[in-house]
């Protein structure tokens, strides 16, 4: 027995495994793939934590983008869903206190005259951005005078941040850092417009499994197993183990 109240796992393994939703499109959080193609790093090792913890096996359930996993709640595709927590996405899962957090800025062309994040948001900028990313959500509820410009995946984004010449790309730190080296001259700016904060997602109506996983994501941070599989997997300085709740 683990030791974990009977309507838990029955909340969060109501087939008898645990099936965890993985966004593969986060190379921090998923840093390769097994050779059957089961995705490696702190998401999917987390996953296989919270398995252990509840006594039961676990099924990885690889989703191309982290909207894919939200489109999936409540449809029986998975128990867990690991991504970035925002209004948009809670309002069709309940999402646990961050276990981990990637900061979001800017790239902006060679000779642009910006030099911070905070000189973004202004009348005639125009931002590009991947429709449905965690960084985009909050771009989209923030924004106060730029023009966003949403498209379909991070590679189109950039490309379209250099072919229509916008002023500004959207887009975690760590990715920014390679789509600069494509660019001549580009620049990542200073400070950020947002942190996304990585947290574990469960259906709507599981209140026993959300206080549990909720309890169990913050003695993950304070045990250290975050920072563990922080440095495990070598992004050490890309993501950071989020604050205490």
């Amino acid at each position: 027995m683990s030791g974990v109240p009977e309507e838990v796992i029955a909340q969060l393994a109501p087939t008898g495994v645990l099936r965890a939703g993985i966004n593969m499109n986060n190379f921090l959080l998923v840093v390769d793939k097994t050779p059957s193609g089961d995705p490696i790093g702190p998401s999917p090792s987390l996953a296989a934590a919270i398995a252990n913890a509840l006594g039961v096996p676990l099924k990885l359930v690889p989703f191309d983008t982290p909207s894919a996993v939200a489109a999936a709640a409540g449809k029986d595709e998975w128990d867990i869903g690991n991504i970035g927590a925002e209004p948009q996405r809670a309002a069709v899962m309940d999402f646990t206190v961050a276990y981990a957090e990637i900061e979001a800025t800017y790239l902006v062309p060679p000779g642009s005259t910006l030099r911070s994040a905070g000189e973004v948001d202004r009348l005639g900028n125009r931002i590009s951005v991947a429709r449905g990313s965690a960084y985009g959500l909050w771009r989209e509820n923030n924004r106060k005078q730029a023009e966003l410009r949403p498209v379909e995946g991070g590679g189109a984004a950039f490309d379209q941040f250099v072919n229509k010449e916008l002023e500004a790309l959207a887009s975690l730190r760590p990715r920014l850092t390679t789509e600069a080296d494509k660019l001549p001259g580009s620049r990542i700016l200073d400070g950020q417009f947002t942190a996304v904060q990585q947290a574990v997602g469960v259906n709507k109506g599981n209140e026993a499994a959300y206080s549990w996983l909720k309890v169990f994501v913050e003695a993950s941070k304070a045990n250290g197993l975050i920072a563990n599989l922080i440095e495990q997997f070598s992004v050490q300085g890309k993501l950071s183990v989020a604050p205490p709740a």
